[in-house]
């Protein structure tokens, strides 16, 4: 029993809630402090800084979306109470009334058309979202209009990752635009967060720790019994299990799969665990005449399918799978997991890997008979055993006469150093990995707008096309599924564009990440297939 269970021990739960400013009683019998971990911090405060499923699943608790996802991953109300169409091309939002910001300043329709609008511009990593929208408008203090320049019936879908943010808090603090993370900017949002959510941000050490109390004005029911939220970043694997089976933390996000049997043989320990829907796959630079990072001078081998066709058939996604994931992992040939719209189950079938010299022969008929030399970025604290994966790889390829020189670091300098640039010029990278997951929307056109469509900071498509991947044809295709309201014609593109990237060895998708969580045994918690942890459904015994 705690300090905390001691001083209100004698107190009903009502009372106990309204002693701490909740307002009303809480599931569990009281209130907690609730600890949690991860491998690397939160990399902003700012909800437009990275689209990063880490970053927005620890800020969906501070701000809120226009709709959210519900247990089941389907759409709900949330800051807007409804939605929908009012022509093809118009949509409405009716925002919930009497919704207060944190600090206490009311929640209106100029805070929605402020965010959205700086969302779409500037340094944001959200633009991807915006593609089709030609104007946001307020019509009422209570009713945003938003006016597309063609068809998007998925547009609700895609802004259930846009959080929304204080225009006056905004302007007041000299962030009315988003810093540009690949430049490393930073502005007051970056450190600080002020929304509508159920947690507000007590306390902010970049790297060390980060606290949060509830919302005691929160228009939403608490569905939780916290009254305080400790995150810490914790870099070492081992270190983290640890803390975890000395009840030093509550809960690990994203436990290796390493130690996984380890901590299922704690009595006080509970495993959660599932398939994601995130898709871990390596990219290359298809983009410049000439790689970054390599000692091929004058020209790109990655321009040469031969070469994509000879890395990709190289790689042992079954050995990394049994060796590296210890068997969670779900193999994929695909850029997009079973259960998101869209999904392909037919083409769903990797090529069998080639023998050694048959892939070197792939690479001297492209001109590279001794193979060559390239850098590879990789994270080492963003998926799951993401720096062994890329290890494995380098082994993989040094087989086939490929040297390659891997960067592994931490998200923040990785992201940075990879990613496209506001004005879609290309990142630093010639050979990465990287993760996606189509959660905005759970359907494929999402995985085409953003990952394989050509990039173009006009359109604002192709904006985590880190590869410089460029086909017509399937540009053209899925402009037309975004708008296909006929599902068999829909379904019949979608197919066509997955063929025309699979065929083209455009990635190599690797798999289908496990969600592996862990949490002391007195916890109950929810774990949704898109890797997200809202807070609000947490209870501490």
């Amino acid at each position: 029993m705690n300090s905390m269970t001691i001083r209100f021990g004698r107190m009903t739960m009502a009372a106990a809630a309204m002693a701490l400013g909740l307002g009303t009683a809480v599931p569990g019998a009281f209130a907690k402090t609730f600890r949690w971990a991860n491998a690397g911090d939160v990399s902003s405060m700012d909800p437009y800084y990275r689209n990063e499923t880490f970053l927005l699943a620890f800020l969906e608790n501070v701000y809120e979306p226009l709709v959210r996802r519900d247990k089941t991953l389907a759409l709900e109300a949330a800051l807007a109470v409804k939605w929908g169409q009012t022509s093809p091309t118009t949509w409405f939002f009716d925002l919930r009334p009497g919704v207060k910001f944190h600090d206490g300043s009311p929640f209106t329709a100029d805070d929605v058309v402020f965010s959205l609008n700086r969302a779409s511009t500037g340094g944001s990593n959200m633009k991807a979202y915006f593609a089709s929208v030609k104007e946001v408008r307020k019509v009422s203090d209570l009713r945003v209009e938003v006016d597309t320049k063609y068809v998007d019936p998925l547009l609700a879908s895609k802004w259930a990752a846009i959080l929304i943010m204080s225009k006056a808090w905004a302007e007041k603090n000299n962030a009315a635009v988003a810093s540009d993370a690949t430049k490393n900017e930073e502005n007051f949002a970056t450190r600080n967060a002020m929304g509508t959510g159920g947690f507000i941000v007590k306390e902010r050490k970049a790297g060390e720790k980060t606290i949060l109390v509830p919302n005691p004005a929160w228009w939403d029911k608490p569905g939780h019994n916290l009254t305080e939220v400790v995150f810490t970043p914790i870099a070492n694997p081992a270190t983290r299990v640890a803390a975890l089976k000395a009840g030093d933390i509550d809960m690990m996000y994203e436990v290796p799969p390493q130690d996984t049997d380890n901590l299922k043989r704690d009595a006080n320990v509970a495993v959660i665990e599932g398939p994601e829907t995130r898709i871990v796959y390596l990219g290359w630079d298809m983009e410049r005449d000439e790689l970054l990072e390599s000692n091929i001078k004058g020209k790109n081998p990655f321009k040469d399918k031969r070469v994509r066709e000879a890395f990709y058939r190289s790689i042992d996604v079954e050995a990394i799978k049994r060796s590296v994931m210890r068997g969670q992992a779900f193999p994929t040939a695909l850029m997009v997991a079973p259960g998101i719209n869209g999904y392909v189950k037919e083409l769903d079938k990797r090529p069998t890997l080639l023998k050694s010299e048959d892939a070197k022969k792939l690479l001297a008929d492209a001109g590279y008979p001794a193979g060559f030399e390239v850098g590879m970025d990789c994270p080492n604290d963003r998926y799951v055993n993401d720096e062994k994966i890329c290890q494995a790889v380098v082994g993989m390829l040094a087989r086939i006469g490929i040297k390659v020189n891997l960067l592994a670091q931490t998200r923040s300098k990785y992201f940075t150093k990879i990613l496209r640039k506001p004005d879609s010029k290309p990142g630093e990278t010639s050979f990465y990995m990287l993760g996606w997951s189509p959660a905005a929307t759970y359907d494929v056109h999402n995985v085409f707008e953003a990952l394989i469509q050509t990039p173009n900071a006009t359109t604002k498509k192709g904006q985590f096309n880190v590869n410089g991947y460029s086909n017509a044809g399937l540009d053209a295709l899925a402009d037309k599924i975004e708008g296909e309201a006929d599902t068999a014609k829909r379904n019949a593109m979608i197919f066509e564009a997955t063929k025309l990237y699979v065929d083209d060895y455009a990635y190599i998708p690797l798999h289908q990440q496990a969600v592996i969580w862990a949490s002391r045994k007195n916890v109950d918690l929810h774990q949704p297939a898109d890797n997200r942890f809202p807070l609000r459904f947490v209870t501490v015994k």
